[in-house]
């Protein structure tokens, strides 16, 4: 299976999203004895393939869909959960944050049904890897499933196994915890860290909030800072621009953070407030 193949039509084995009216879509693998049925009729992948991306071809029905090349924010919308994924809005802004480039070491905690691990994966190159880490059988099961499917799983080191014994790595260039408690293991963070290393959390709640943010200075993080995305989108209709009804709006609140080593106990609160003033 292929994935943001760079060729000019359909090939067996591509990832193909199909998109038809009132943008319904549909993502599958392309294969030559393969069909897609919808409610607007049957398209068999025989007739997709070869196609040049963009084009359009219809079901059996007549019904029209367009041929395109699933983006990452696609695959993620569509990914089989059986836990709250992390939104796009805030992945992208996670993957800026803790400077996930090809050949990064990755570690993650909270894999859940592996969107973020998709994404990271996808941006760390063959030459990267990411160690995430899920005690819950079930998520690591279903995450390792997601990642195969999209052809990035030989970038990941799964592992079914609960953070409280620590990361097996060490000198990890970043890592991100996706857990309702993970003030809880900020000393297997700063263990598993390289020095100056990032390291990122979700969190729900404020009260979640202030208690990380406790841990984090008991185990000497620094530059520390907590944002909120909303994200929202108009009607691209030029006689009727506005905002649409909904936007998405509070997800989860993205904490950030760097350890350091002080050589004075009172220097950690100065750094704090330096960093508010270089925002303001």
């Amino acid at each position: 299976m292929s994935w943001n193949t760079h060729g000019t039509e359909v090939q067996t084995g591509d990832l193909v999203e199909l998109v038809g009216l009132n943008h319904k879509h549909f993502i599958t693998v392309m294969k030559i004895d393969g069909e897609l049925q919808t409610h607007r009729g049957v398209l068999k992948h025989s007739e997709v393939i070869g196609k040049p991306w963009g084009s359009q071809v219809r079901s059996h029905m007549g019904s029209p869909f367009f041929v395109l090349q699933p983006s990452l924010a696609d695959l993620l919308r569509e990914i089989k959960r059986n836990t709250q994924i992390i939104y796009p809005k805030d992945i992208g802004f996670i993957l800026l944050r803790l400077g996930i480039g090809p050949g990064s070491r990755v570690g993650e905690a909270g894999t859940g049904s592996g969107a973020l691990t998709t994404a990271m994966a996808f941006y760390i190159g063959d030459e990267g890897r990411i160690y995430t880490y899920e005690n819950r059988e079930e998520s690591y099961l279903l995450a390792k499933k997601n990642l195969e499917k999209v052809g990035l799983s030989n970038r990941v080191e799964f592992k079914n196994k609960d953070l409280s014994e620590g990361f097996d790595e060490t000198n990890l260039d970043a890592i991100f915890l996706d857990m309702n408690n993970s003030y809880d293991f900020m000393r297997q963070v700063r263990a598993a860290l390289k020095p100056g290393g990032f390291f990122a959390t979700i969190l729900p709640t404020s009260n979640q909030v202030c208690r990380i943010l406790e841990a984090l200075k008991q185990e000497r993080f620094a530059f520390v800072e907590v944002v909120e995305i909303s994200l929202r989108f108009f009607k691209p209709e030029p006689m009727r621009f506005r905002p649409v009804d909904r936007m998405v709006a509070h997800t989860g609140y993205l904490i950030f953070a760097r350890p350091v080593t002080f050589d004075d106990k009172d220097e950690i609160a100065m750094v704090v407030n330096d960093s508010e003033e270089r925002e303001s």
